[in-house]
């Protein structure tokens, strides 16, 4: 291909992202310099996040500008290297651009060279095997401190993150029930994750009557990918000493100039709760046992990947606005569309 096509931010979305927020122009492919490495991206990875940077606002990253192209996390393969540690042929992972060819160098965030499996699918290295899976494993483990025993809730519990989240802590010994938004996902969750129980959130009356139905004796870990009304509803029934996991907050990222308000906030002094928020990147250490136990659980059946692959790069808007909807199970992955 003699071309690079790019996505770029049209405009600032006005809540849920619609595919007319993006653009796709078409650039010359780029050459490295010294120190750097051309990538053919094969994978996007659809992330929540990404919508917390298409605001205009800065916030852990800056904000991308209009006419700007989207970062997101990808997988690729090296072409052209001139990156020690690094040469053609190699599969690497970094926070990267939505473009066919990019170019990676020492300083590209979450760059890392892939050892993969040719028994198992590339994608799911973006997705269960990849940053979605070790966010969950990071979470329950260094934040969460999961042991036998144990009371999790998840939400967001069908997606990316919150199905290995909830398949971790079984593995791990605890009782587990998810969050989800419709009935279809519930049976998911029950019948092919093995989640002890689970509540379609969008179908009760009341969500903190629902959560103490589903867990009378009180919550040790509370793995929070939503934020706002299901963590407010979630505090009353933390069990003392509970620790709440803040992996997300996509309650509100189609909504960030008016968040929801929290109210149950004194829970957390009654209860003497521990909240925190974690990103990946501050986690390096604990990556490669991380990585070790996630390849083995899915070589073993014991971990399924969930996944829903879109091919095309012109559909990457597409298949990131049904993400941020809503419409989507498991891990959304964008598959680059090579002849």
């Amino acid at each position: 291909m003699s071309i690079n096509r790019r996505i770029i931010l049209r405009a600032h979305p006005g809540g849920t992202p619609v595919p007319s927020d993006f653009q796709r122009i078409e650039q010359p492919v780029p050459e490295p310099g010294p120190g750097e490495m051309r990538v053919r991206n094969l994978y996007f990875s659809m992330e929540p996040a990404i919508r917390g940077w298409l605001d205009g606002k800065d916030n852990y990253f800056q904000a991308i500008p209009l006419g700007g192209v989207i970062r997101g996390p990808t997988l690729g393969v090296v072409e052209i290297s001139n990156l020690e540690g690094f040469r053609p042929g190699d599969h690497v992972w970094g926070l990267n651009l939505w473009e066919d060819y990019s170019i990676l160098s020492a300083e590209t965030i979450l760059l890392e060279k892939l050892a993969v499996d040719p028994a198992v699918p590339l994608s799911h290295y973006v997705g269960a095997l990849g940053p979605s899976g070790l966010t969950a494993y990071v979470g329950l483990h260094d934040v969460g401190q999961v042991k036998a025993g144990d009371t999790v809730v998840i939400s967001a519990a069908a997606g990316a993150v919150g199905s290995v989240a909830g398949q971790i802590a079984r593995l791990r010994g605890a009782r587990v029930v998810g969050l989800a938004g419709s009935a279809e996902k519930v049976a998911l969750l029950k019948d092919r994750l093995g989640f002890d129980a689970a509540i379609d959130y969008r179908a009760v009356p009341d969500l903190g009557a629902a959560i103490a139905d589903a867990c009378p004796d009180g919550i040790d870990i509370y793995f929070d990918n939503v934020g706002g009304r299901t963590l407010d509803a979630m505090l009353p029934h933390m069990r003392d000493f509970g620790r709440v996991v803040c992996c997300g907050m996509i309650g509100d990222y189609n909504n960030q100039s008016n968040p929801t308000p929290v109210h149950n906030l004194w829970q957390v002094v009654a209860k003497q709760l521990t909240l925190r928020g974690f990103l990946l990147f501050s986690h390096m250490e604990t990556l490669p046992q991380a990585r070790e136990d996630l390849r083995r659980w899915a070589a073993e059946g014991r971990l399924v990947a969930l996944e829903n692959v879109t091919r095309g790069i012109d559909r990457a808007p597409e298949s990131f606005c049904r993400l941020m909807a809503g419409q989507t199970v498991g891990k959304t992955v964008l598959e680059v569309d090579w002849a």
